[in-house]
């Protein structure tokens, strides 16, 4: 089987590449293990909590145990379906800073500053909010806001303007900083990952071709991929690239999937008995994440989402959903945010807040017996950097993962302010009628040491890992893509996702990570955006 592009991976990317390629006239083969995206728990916003924690939709990595954390091994889920992790994440959309991506550029990733990758933002979105110069509002991934029909929304806002912050309008857009309505890749009330924005239509050409196959390496001829070894129904079999092979699984599984065919650090490949093809130590080095914990508060008032916390109260919100697609099941209930900076020594922000009526934990176990509130909050910068290693030579089994979470002293200050500061927001006046008992970490919690102990024990990922293949200039011993995104050391390969991020963005990775998609099509097609929206003849 053979197209011009083979693409490993039907994440945010992939589809996204998939899509633009196909667009451009082009045939491709998509190769994805997970199976279809269809079904209620991905498609209804409100149930974002169960895809994450399914088998059938998530590859179910956990980290070896964090030496800072006190030995806790971490989830990591990565989606293993149609839409990558786009169909199992919290749908929440930022862009990110525009200094986050001046800092790519001057990293060494040229072309990648902020004014070089607006054009792909704006390409990328068809925004709900109304007419502006930073938004885009002819792309395939519709972006909305929620209602905030419930008080605490709007509230949580306010107060975050009481506590010294300013109100942003669109933290997408021109000022970041500041508490305001959060944004989610939410479309008629459907969940609008990057299957239904950008797979779908690429199938309609007829030039996309999609097999459902496990990546086993992939293959050269020399030094020039040409194509991916897959397994398929127990047999192993070549799928063949004319042009170029692209990978987009993952900041977990593209390293793995490049150290099994070669390129990574030689020593390591060389302990599993792999013959170095390209020696990259970058390859799984520079892996970065947000942590987070959750500061919780008992409800004065019954008018929390735990009435709804019950298998009747959720039977009548699917009910409502599956028959108008309305109600609390059409939103993620991610519907206000924060985002700002922990002292005024830093330039822009460094804490990130997602406020939620309920007192609950990702995985859906409720940590309050009764109505409350919450915010998740945490650095958005950390200085850990962590490793993905092959645990085995055999592609079946699971990499090593090692955040090496809170290694660097500046995240103990950072996450302590983070405490200090969201107390100071859960103060203003206007909780004053909702605001009852802390729940956690709990008024006795005060003292640096206390505070870190909570940290210790009650951190928990964001699910944002990135880094792992990091974009750099070609002459960066630490690099493993050059700003074209192709592999440094071999021909005809291309890697597209959060891998290359040099330094983690501000906020959720999923938008920045769609973002690479579009701009790596370019890259590709050898187009060129333009900071200033034209985009070069083809």
């Amino acid at each position: 089987m053979t197209a011009d592009y083979v693409i490993v991976g039907a994440g945010s990317a992939g589809c996204t590449l998939a899509y633009r390629l196909t667009e451009a006239g082009h045939g491709v083969t998509l190769i994805e293990y997970g199976g279809s995206d269809i079904g209620i728990f991905i498609q209804m916003p409100g149930a974002l909590s169960y895809p994450m924690n399914m088998p059938r939709y998530d590859w179910g990595f956990s980290t070896q145990p964090e030496p800072h954390l006190g030995g806790r091994r971490l989830a990591t889920p990565r989606g293993k379906v149609l839409g990558g992790s786009s169909s199992i994440n919290g749908m929440v959309f930022v862009r990110g800073h525009r200094k986050d991506y001046d800092h790519w550029r001057d990293s060494g990733a040229a072309g990648w500053g902020y004014d070089d990758v607006l054009p792909y933002f704006k390409r990328m979105e068809t925004w709900h909010g109304g007419a502006s110069p930073w938004r885009g509002t002819n792309g395939p991934l519709h972006v909305t806001r929620g209602k905030r029909r419930n008080p605490l929304f709007n509230t949580f806002i306010q107060a975050g303007q009481q506590a010294g912050w300013p109100y942003t309008p669109d933290y997408n857009g021109e000022q970041q900083e500041g508490f305001g309505p959060m944004e989610a890749t939410i479309w008629k009330g459907r969940r609008w990952s990057a299957a239904n924005a950008y797979l779908r239509p690429a199938l309609k050409t007829g030039r996309l071709t999609v097999i459902r196959a496990f990546a086993r390496r992939i293959l050269f001829q020399g030094k020039r991929a040409y194509g991916v070894e897959i397994e398929r129904n127990g047999q192993i079999q070549e799928i063949r690239a004319t042009r170029e092979v692209i990978v987009s699984a993952s900041s977990i599984n593209t390293p793995k999937l490049l150290m099994l065919s070669g390129i990574g650090p030689a020593d390591h490949l060389r302990q599993h008995g792999i013959t170095p093809l390209a020696d990259r130590p970058g390859v799984g080095s520079n892996l970065q994440d947000h942590l987070e914990i959750y500061m919780q508060y008992k409800a004065l008032k019954p008018i929390t989402l735990y009435t709804y916390y019950n298998l009747l109260g959720k039977g009548r919100v699917g009910v409502e959903w599956l028959l108008q697609k309305t109600g609390l099941g059409a939103s993620n209930q991610f519907e206000s945010c924060g985002f700002i900076r922990s002292s005024d020594a830093v330039d822009y922000p460094d804490i990130q807040y997602h406020f939620l009526p309920l007192a609950v934990r990702y995985d859906g176990k409720a940590a309050a017996q009764g109505h409350g509130f919450q915010a998740h909050v945490g650095p958005m910068r950390s200085k850990s950097r962590g490793t993905v290693r092959l645990a085995s030579v055999d592609p079946a089994a699971p990499p090593e993962i090692r955040f090496n979470y809170m290694s660097h002293p500046d995240d103990w200050a950072e996450f302590r302010a983070c405490v200090r500061l969201t107390r100071r927001i859960f103060d203003q006046p206007a909780f004053a009628e909702y605001r009852g008992d802390e729940i956690q970490p709990g008024a006795q919690v005060q003292t640096d040491d206390q505070i870190d102990a909570f940290i210790r024990d009650h951190a928990e990922s964001a699910y944002h890992p990135c880094g792992t293949a990091r974009m750099g200039a070609a002459s960066d011993p630490m690099a493993v893509v050059d700003p074209d995104l192709k592999v440094i050391g071999v021909e005809g390969l291309r890697v597209a996702d959060s891998s290359i991020f040099p330094r983690i963005t501000n906020g959720n990775l999923n938008a920045p990570s769609i973002m690479v998609g579009e701009k790596a099509a370019d890259h590709i097609l050898g187009r060129i955006a333009r900071g200033d929206d034209r985009m070069a003849a083809e």
